[in-house]
């Protein structure tokens, strides 16, 4: 009997699971619909629905290790997703006690999907055999996890490691979290798009992207435009790397990673984000760090990544156990 581990990803629209086995083969998978569920006791309950009845359906004879679940503003300790501003359920949502009382596995564990992303990648990723790295996640927002000596780091209350909102710019650009110049505001998906429209408004090369509304404009836009030599496009990303590289060098001081790993949509730009990163973070380490903290890609598949991050919890408990 294959033993398996079921993965579940909270996002803002869709959530997505699936059973996986500890080589991170999928036995199966499904989505549901999370905005139609303004009561988080609805939602839970058709999730719970939803995952029961896969396992029904699987052919395989399997047995399940656990539940991990990824989702923003996870809490690890308290298995509850707490006041997260993109979930149309409000307030703090006891994920893990639903869970547990409805399936009875006594691994059932959630963390936020940055921390969830971070461990697929110490599991299944690039990141095998890695005692101390980061992950960093590059896409609508920036999140980020944290692995110190083996273990995730939680921080007293379940919340460390969010660099996506430390302070890149002093008195800078508006964030979503009612602060100004996090990191996030410069370095996510929509961070580039703010600053191609801040180098047309001040520069005045000719550049494709003029012609394009803030609200059309895509980050892989600006990707396809910066790989067609666009002046505007390449200084936005060089841009982009310099506050990104600036800030892992912090990061770099504090953990000392053998590496960092880039995944998200942001860091599928390959070269034009990785390169301007290395460069300005390398000019930024202090000198007993240079040289020494690999900037890499994840090895995660982009579809399955938080599937299986979130599976990695489990795999992970597991093991402690």
């Amino acid at each position: 009997m294959k033993q398996v581990a079921i993965g579940i990803d909270i996002g803002g629209t869709n959530t997505i699971f699936g059973i996986v086995d500890e080589q991170g083969e999928f036995i199966s998978r499904g989505s549901i619909k999370t905005e139609t569920h303004p009561d988080h006791t609805i939602f839970l309950s058709a999730l719970c629905n939803s995952v029961g009845s896969l396992i029904k359906e699987s052919k395989e004879k399997i047995k399940i290790v656990g539940i991990g679940v990824g989702a923003p503003n996870g809490n690890y300790y308290n298995g509850t997703i707490e006041f997260a501003p993109n979930l149309n359920f409000k307030g703090v949502v006891p994920v893990v006690d639903f869970m547990r009382n409805h399936f009875g596995f006594e691994i059932t564990v959630l963390t936020n999907d940055a921390n969830a992303a971070a461990m697929g990648e110490m599991i299944y990723g690039g990141a095998k055999g890695m005692r101390d790295f980061i992950m960093i996640t590059l896409g609508t927002g920036v999140g980020s996890g944290i692995v110190v000596n083996g273990e995730m780091v939680y921080g007293h209350d379940g919340f460390a490691g969010e660099l996506g909102h430390v302070i890149a710019v002093p008195q800078g650009r508006y964030c979503g979290c009612g602060r100004r110049g996090c990191l996030e505001t410069y370095t996510s998906a929509n961070g580039i798009k703010r600053t191609v429209f801040e180098l047309l408004a001040d520069r005045l090369e000719p550049s494709g992207l003029r012609n394009i509304g803030y609200d059309d404009l895509t980050a892989k836009m600006i990707d396809d435009a910066a790989k067609r030599g666009d002046v505007i496009a390449n200084r936005a990303f060089d841009y982009t790397g310099k506050i990104l590289g600036e800030k892992l060098a912090d990061a770099v001081a504090h953990t000392s990673p053998e590496a960092i790993f880039l995944f998200g949509g942001l860091a599928q730009a390959g070269k034009l984000i990785f390169e301007p990163t290395k460069r300005y973070m390398e000019e930024s380490l202090l000198n007993i760090y240079k040289n020494k903290v690999k900037l890499l890609p994840s090895k995660l598949p982009p579809g399955d990544a938080a599937i299986l991050g979130a599976s990695a919890l489990v795999w992970k408990e597991y093991q402690s156990k």
